[in-house]
């Protein structure tokens, strides 16, 4: 699929190896190949563009007897939890081929071309930053890692591990982000090779093969300033090659737009370095800024969040939840859920939305499971994202032109107009839709002029597309003094407008 034959796509992100387990209901081998045509029906019906299939990718034994280790930490999430539910990070990867236990390259050929058949596209991972312990390349390859030291692993150890190779014994880094201490499952891969490079561009080659996009995972650690600032010394590649030179994304996106002109990519990005993996090629950057402020923060710091330049915008990937974060439902009271809700997906960019959430699950699942918790669906939830969803997939919400709009108090000495956060979409002959919410704990009034086409003179009907109930208004007053509002705490309206 082309990015600008939809505008605004709709992603659903899915657990894999926990979706198919639960189709199978429990029997096994169940593969993707085996997925049930509602199944993928319901997907596309709910008018979703793009589909991740997270962790399809081969995981090895290392990482699983880790995870097994830990497993006393999952039984909060799942209380009658049995060893082999725990069945490791699939962002430890041993090697980019489909699993066998979800049937394979075969499976997952097929299974892409009955989405295609619905015009959804396939996403899939990319871990660029490190493999799993036990990667072909740990012994063969030892070249591709960064190296430490006795003296490290003797004063950091959650940082470095002692491993086998083809040359003896060696001292490799866990993988980690400069915040933490390092993955135990996982081996970090030095950027500063340039074999190592040309080898990831060539996995890179062969996912892009089986798929119409990849989300990379912590895409900013492989930045050259960052890299430089976790590793200093230690990313002198150890075989004495020579560095490699400018920046990894900017020559892997261009290699494989050459050969797929087409393939998206997403980049799991924190720190503000957003801008910077945009400019290397990326077509969408994580806005965790957003999901901060709406699970955290009042209205005024989500409009103030909403004023950065539109093409930025255009490129942020909303969401409310995802596999790192909790369940929206489990962090948000059902009515600030919904508001959140309607705030984040009405506003241009990629639309984010993790398997589940419209259920309004509560638990999460964490990475290491191979099984989740049975839940209730939570109706409400169920029936505010169908309709949601229904809008978001219409072609003046992808198409049109959008524009915050500034509330302002409807009285003198009324400041409840600061838990306003409202914005438009112009679509010109196609009508205009305007998503409200106010997002705070009290009643609240405002005023919001709309500068939309075609209200001037006209009787112009509001129709709330969540509720179904209609409001007719001139369309002179709705550009000044403009629309009045007055809704309970974090109440919600989407209007259609519509002239008479």
């Amino acid at each position: 699929m082309r990015i600008e034959e939809t505008d605004h796509p709709l992603l659903y992100q899915i657990n894999t190896r926990v979706w198919t387990r639960e189709l199978g209901a429990q029997k096994r081998p169940f593969t993707l190949a085996r997925i049930p045509d509602r199944t993928l029906e319901e997907i596309a019906s709910l008018n979703f563009d793009l589909v991740w299939l997270m962790g399809v990718w081969q995981t090895g034994e290392i990482g699983q007897a880790l995870a097994r280790e830990q497993s006393s930490e999952y039984r909060q999430n799942l209380p009658d939890l049995n060893l082999e539910d725990v069945i490791g990070s699939p962002y430890a990867v041993q090697d980019y081929r489909v699993s066998d236990s979800l049937g394979g390259p075969d499976a997952l050929a097929h299974v892409r071309s009955r989405l295609a058949k619905s015009g959804i596209g396939l996403i899939l991972d990319f871990v660029p930053n490190h493999t799993a312990r036990d990667h072909p390349w740990v012994f063969s390859h030892p070249e591709f890692y960064v190296h430490g030291s006795e003296e490290l692993l003797g004063r950091e150890p959650q940082n470095f591990f002692r491993t086998r190779t083809k040359h003896g014994e060696r001292i490799l880094a866990y993988g980690r982000d400069p915040y933490f201490p390092g993955w135990s499952d996982t081996v970090q891969l030095n950027y500063c090779h340039p074999g190592l490079r040309a080898a990831m561009i060539d996995i890179l080659l062969g996912i892009a093969a089986q798929c119409d996009g990849v989300r990379c995972d912590m895409s900013m650690l492989l930045l050259r300033e960052v890299f430089s600032r976790t590793w200093g010394g230690l990313a002198k590649p150890p075989d004495n090659a020579a560095e490699a030179e400018g920046e990894f994304w900017a020559e892997a996106i261009d290699r494989v737009r050459r050969r797929h002109p087409d393939f998206i990519f997403i980049a799991e990005a924190y720190w503000g370095l957003e801008p910077e993996l945009q400019a290397l090629g990326f077509d969408y950057t994580y806005d965790k800024v957003l999901y901060d402020r709406l699970a955290y923060e009042a209205a005024g710091a989500v409009r103030g969040h909403l004023h950065a330049d539109l093409d930025f915008q255009a490129r942020s990937v909303r969401f409310l939840e995802n596999h790192d974060e909790p369940r929206a439902a489990q962090v948000l009271p059902i009515d600030r859920h919904q508001a959140a809700a309607l705030i984040c997906y009405t506003l241009p960019g990629l639309r984010f939305f993790h398997e589940g959430q419209l259920d309004g699950r509560k638990i999460k699942v964490p990475v290491q499971l191979g099984r989740r918790a049975a839940e209730q669906q939570e109706p409400q939830i169920r029936s505010f994202y169908e309709k949601l969803l229904a809008e978001l997939g219409g072609a003046l919400m992808r198409r049109g032109r959008w524009r915050q709009l500034e509330p302002k108090a409807a009285w003198d000495g009324n400041p409840s107009w600061e838990q306003f956060v409202i914005h438009r979409w112009d679509g010109g002959r196609r009508g205009a839709r305007v998503a409200v919410a106010n997002f705070g704990p009290h009643q609240a009034q405002c005023q919001v002029s709309l500068d939309l086409t075609g209200l001037r003179g006209r009787r112009v009907v509001l129709r709330d597309l969540l509720s179904g109930v209609s409001y007719e208004r001139d369309g002179n007053s709705l550009q000044n003094p403009g629309l009045y509002l007055d809704m309970a705490p974090y109440q919600t309206h989407l209007f259609a407008l519509a002239s008479l």
